[in-house]
């Protein structure tokens, strides 16, 4: 009943953003995703792993014949586009093979088995169009926000001493070589999510269910509530703001001045200001920050190579989201709360609430909307007193990770001791 249910809400808010969109004239996350099953795909890789997530539910042979026939499909596409000049992506074939065994799962399975191949279509169908949900929420942010509160958020910047101008000269001096690798990991980081939720449900097969907590849960969950913050905090970046635009595109007649990453702003009194109808407003919090940071967590527990990955997924995209100018030091603060508070409420939810998991999500959430408020009626104060402010938002996020990690730990289930049996008198 609660994935039926979860099934119906998010068909509810696909349709729901399918109608908002065409209201603004733009196609929304349905009709993007349906023509995906004909037409070059936006990200191939995407698709891919979505089936991937699929696939946990079944054997080796059926992974290696899917796989097969999903290649297979993609090759069929490269021969019809390559002669006709049409845009090269693959990704259709992951796509048939997920819609395939939907069809599957109703027509040719039952019980457990439908229910089952049910869930791994739905978890990689969840995956692939919360990526469609984004761009779609993306641009009604843009639409319905004419004027954003960067200057609030950059006068906060002030107080942990504007990091994305010190971060975007360092990527800058690294040439291309670092900002192609920081551009690779900051687009596919719904891979590197994959790859950490593989580890995880690598024992669905022969279990025959899904865990009760998982990366992908979290993930998705991220991407529903964070669109919210957008609408009431729009924010677009220092590069658009304080720049000319990512990547050299233009936009420099929105901005203030023409000023990231060599010259920091200098303190003034913020105020909303008016910008264009095509930049997303998607910087506070820092979603791709929350997600890298979720990774983070759910690759603790795997072997050392995972555990490494994650910190370095973790890393490069702090570098990219500020040295590429599209988050201020503030946004990555609030996302990293942001990330904490949803994983652990999700995690209560699997395991039962009580007093610690109330007071935990609690104090979460509460330390988040304080953020918010702060950088909003506060900016001022913070910009001129930086060496109490700054160590206080420091202080915040660690207080809500060093709450979740002492939490959690206890609710890590307790080893028993083997009884031990007694000694036997001997016989004389």
């Amino acid at each position: 009943m609660l994935w039926t249910a979860a099934a119906v809400i998010a068909l509810g808010f696909l349709v729901a953003l399918e109608i908002a969109a065409r209201h603004y004239g733009m196609a929304g996350p349905i009709t993007n995703q349906a023509r995906e099953v004909i037409f070059a795909p936006k990200s191939g890789p995407l698709l891919y792993a979505g089936m991937a997530l699929m696939m946990v539910v079944f054997t080796w042979r059926q992974r290696f014949i899917a796989m097969g026939i999903a290649v297979g499909i993609d090759v069929v596409f490269f021969l019809v586009r390559w002669p006709l000049g049409a845009d090269m992506m693959f990704g259709n074939g992951a796509l048939w093979v997920i819609l395939g065994c939907a069809v599957i799962a109703v027509t040719r399975r039952t019980g457990q088995e439908r229910v089952l191949l049910l869930k791994g279509v739905g978890l990689s169908l969840l995956l692939v169009a919360g990526r469609k949900t984004g761009d779609t929420w993306l641009l009604i942010t843009s639409k319905t926000r004419p004027a954003v509160l960067d200057q609030y958020v950059a006068t906060a910047d002030h107080a942990l001493g504007n990091p994305s101008w010190l971060v975007g000269r360092l990527v800058s001096a690294t040439g291309p070589v670092g900002e192609h690798v920081l551009d690779y990991v900051y687009i596919q980081l719904a891979v590197a999510a994959v790859i950490v939720a593989l580890y995880q449900l690598r024992n669905v097969a022969t279990e025959r269910r899904f865990p009760g907590h998982h990366l992908v849960r979290t993930f998705l969950v991220i991407g529903l509530l964070g669109p919210a913050i957008y609408m009431i905090f729009p924010v677009v970046g220092p590069i658009f703001t304080y720049g000319d635009g990512a990547f050299g595109t233009g936009g420099e007649q929105w901005a203030i001045a023409n000023l990231w990453p060599h010259t920091v702003p200098s303190i003034s009194v913020p105020q909303s200001m008016p910008f264009d109808e095509i930049t997303p407003r998607n910087c506070m919090p820092s979603l791709h920050t929350a997600w890298a940071t979720t990774i983070f967590i759910h690759s603790r527990k795997g072997p050392r190579l995972l555990r490494y990955a994650g910190v370095f997924w973790l890393v490069a995209t702090l570098g990219a989201t500020l040295g590429f100018g599209y988050h201020y030091g503030v946004d990555i603060i609030a996302g990293v709360v942001f990330a904490f508070t949803i994983d652990a409420a999700l995690r209560a939810l699997d395991r039962g609430w009580d007093r610690s998991a109330i007071l935990l999500v609690a104090y979460g959430t509460t330390v988040f909307t304080l953020l918010l408020v702060s950088f909003r009626f506060l900016p001022m104060q913070m910009a001129r007193h930086p060496w109490i402010f700054g160590p206080l938002l420091v202080l915040a996020m660690i207080s809500v990770v060093q709450g979740y990690v002492r939490t959690t730990k206890l609710w890590e289930p307790k080893a028993v001791p083997t009884p031990q049996p007694e000694p036997q008198p001997e016989l004389v």
